[in-house]
């Protein structure tokens, strides 16, 4: 918070939380208060800081969550409480985002701002689409207006008379439901009728759909196949060149939605995997993490960690729970001492290796048995243990390591809990548009899914990171149609990819 409080006005990128721009991030971070619309990806909540004020205030054609004037008092009001304010645009605020208006607001009731562009649609879908809006082949100027006018109305600030003689390529956003007589109105005033003309549906995103026409033809086809906006339509001969250059929507996963139930703050790593590969993810986290009911307990024995001949960790949420608590008591890495450190799986064995400690043992198979089954190949006997857990782990590695004659502590570092919050509505996006595949990284993931009560989409199918959540999957009567063979996120990951291609 700042003492006279700011408003930042911030482009949101057309839809691919990667196009955000770092600057954007950072303000999206330090956020009092979020004031988003529609368009921005729901993925940048995440990025806010615990306590931040998220209000909804996007607008679709004739459905406004809240008018103009009221979202521009907003922001004046929240800043001049001396809060730092991002309001949140789609594309870049100052493209046809009325970007502008809320500067001039703000201006007048002088609060202080900053304008962050952003990735326009107008650009990068057209780039997703594999369509360049300018090229030295087809033309030398670009032309870009809002379809969002009525060219039949009688009156309009949009010029078609000019934009049909205009050479080179036009881009037109919010113009789908005036297809049609957009596309009369550039033949009446002489454009050619086999004009090419491409029209892209939620552009950067797994859901992208793009149709090709000519000015006679696409409002027939967009007609025919109900596309509907948000859209950014180009026009001109830089639309041949998509036969060559289309490149996102031949991406393994593309058009596939596969929804994410991790917890909000693991889900990154395999949701970006899916995206990269084309998926259009959903992230329902079902699960969080919270202190262990015992935090003084689990404080005294991180604080006794290097009196212990070996360190067990078996997730990469342990590994972090452990070493917060370490670094807040000690502040020498060396306080550790010289236990040897066992990881399941190379997800746990890099957590552990960004506090820059190196794993002793990684057991072939990522699951408690197979831990087991590395320890043996090791002399355990009468050597002490300590076993960083999540609170509701299953008793087989404690009793295994025992059986072997170690003796092991159990420190209980957190618990997982139902996550009861849903800011970005996937929930509701699941029931509405359904999916092709629910990911399940843990037993505990599959437990509260199952819990939200949440009818299963058709056609959809489940996957699995390995037995032991593949085992409760079909405890629910569903057994996984994809069970990882290497238990960890790239592993599901690539299973996930064979799945879709088999």
């Amino acid at each position: 918070m700042t003492a006279s409080g700011i408003c930042y006005l911030v482009g949101a990128g057309p839809g691919d939380p990667g196009l955000v721009t770092l600057r954007a991030k950072e303000c999206i971070e330090a956020a009092d208060v979020l004031v988003y619309d529609a368009l921005s990806s729901p993925e940048l909540l995440r990025w806010t800081k615990p306590g931040c004020e998220k209000i909804y205030v996007g607008k679709r054609a004739k459905d406004h969550a809240l008018p103009q004037d009221k979202i521009n008092e907003l922001i004046v009001e929240k800043s001049q409480q001396g809060k730092s304010v991002v309001r949140l645009k789609g594309g870049d605020p100052m493209i046809f985002g009325r970007g502008g208006e809320e500067a001039a607001e703000l201006a007048a009731a002088g609060v202080p701002f900053e304008i962050v562009p952003g990735i326009s649609s107008a650009i990068g879908g057209p780039s997703y689409a594999g369509i360049p809006v300018t090229h030295r082949d087809h033309n030398t100027q670009l032309t870009i207006f809002t379809g969002h006018e009525d060219p039949t109305k009688g009156f309009t600030s949009v010029d078609y008379a000019q934009l049909a003689k205009t050479p080179g390529t036009k881009v037109f956003l919010m113009g789908v439901s005036r297809l049609r007589e957009i596309a009369n109105a550039f033949i009446e005033h002489g454009a050619e009728a086999d004009t090419p003309i491409a029209l892209t549906r939620w552009a950067t995103t797994g859901s992208q759909w793009t149709i090709e026409g000519t000015l006679t033809t696409i409002a027939d086809i967009a007609e025919s196949v109900d596309f509907s906006s948000p859209a950014v339509a180009v026009i001109g001969n830089v639309v041949k060149e998509r036969s060559k250059i289309n490149w996102f929507e031949t991406r393994p996963l593309f058009g596939k939605k596969i929804v994410v139930t991790r917890t909000r703050e693991q889900a990154g790593e395999l949701s970006k995997n899916l995206r990269n590969l084309g998926a259009d993810v959903i992230e329902l986290p079902t699960i969080r993490i919270e202190p262990p009911e015992d935090k003084l307990g689990f404080a005294e024995m991180v604080t006794h960690a290097h009196e212990y001949d070996w360190l067990v960790f078996t997730s990469p949420n342990g590994v972090e729970k452990f070493f917060e608590a370490f670094f807040a008591t000690y502040g020498d890495a060396r306080s550790l001492g010289n236990p040897r450190i066992a990881a399941i799986g190379a997800g746990t064995a890099a957590k552990i290796q960004e506090y820059r400690f190196t794993v002793d043992l990684i057991p072939k198979r990522f699951v408690a048995e197979g831990l087991i089954e590395a320890f043996e190949n090791e002399s355990v006997e009468n050597l002490t243990m300590l076993w960083v857990k999540a609170e509701e782990t299953r008793d087989i590695i404690g009793k295994g390591l025992e059986k072997l004659g170690a003796i092991v502590d159990e420190c209980i570092a957190y618990r997982t809990v139902a996550e009861t919050e849903d800011l970005t509505g996937a929930r509701a996006k699941l029931v509405e548009q359904g999916a092709d595949m629910i990911t399940f990284t843990s037993s505990s993931t599959v437990d509260h899914f199952f819990n939200l009560g949440l009818d299963w989409p058709d056609d959809c199918v489940a996957a699995s990171i390995g037995p032991v959540t593949g085992k409760n999957l079909r405890s629910k009567g569903m057994p996984p149609a994809v069970e990882a063979t290497q238990h960890d996120i790239p592993g599901l990951t690539q299973a996930i990819v064979d799945y879709f291609k088999a």
